[in-house]
């Protein structure tokens, strides 16, 4: 069972989404806390592979309400828990021109929390233009069909 926390809802807008790897968190116990609070935010983090070892920047985890001065710092890096093999064919795709490294969510499984992460290439302007209008026309063929 999955209970998910936080997701990163405009990762889909800006970007195409090739492959996703469920990874593990490495987590002060101040920062889980935060997370079963639900006080995550995604916006603007991304994960880089560096010493053969992922990694999650720019992932807000606020500190805990009921934290003392030992609370964590909200956007400190934190560790992804992945294979060797994994990393190695991440890497892989990564070394690719364009492809980056995208955190969609954060999830508790099994009471351990996990990030989504996915392989991503950037959208330029005019397809996410051509993304809205398409949802736009099914919502209306939606519409449509409701009526009848």
């Amino acid at each position: 069972m999955e209970n998910i926390v936080t997701t990163n809802r405009k990762a889909y807008h800006d970007y195409f989404i090739q492959e996703t790897w469920e990874a593990g968190i490495s987590l002060l116990g101040t920062e889980v806390k935060s997370l079963r609070e639900g006080k995550a935010n995604l916006k603007d983090s991304y994960a880089i592979i560096k010493n053969n070892e992922v990694f999650l920047l720019n992932c807000h985890i606020s500190p805990y309400s009921h934290g003392n001065i030992q609370n964590h710092d909200p956007l400190r890096t934190r560790k992804l828990l992945l294979h060797k093999k994994e990393i190695d064919r991440l890497w892989n795709n990564i070394s690719q021109k364009g492809f980056t490294l995208i955190p969609l969510k954060i999830y508790f499984k099994n009471g351990k929390a996990k990030v989504e992460i996915g392989l991503a290439k950037g959208k330029r302007q005019y397809e996410k233009r051509e993304a809205i209008k398409e949802k736009e026309a099914k919502r209306e063929i939606a519409r449509h069909m409701k009526k009848f």
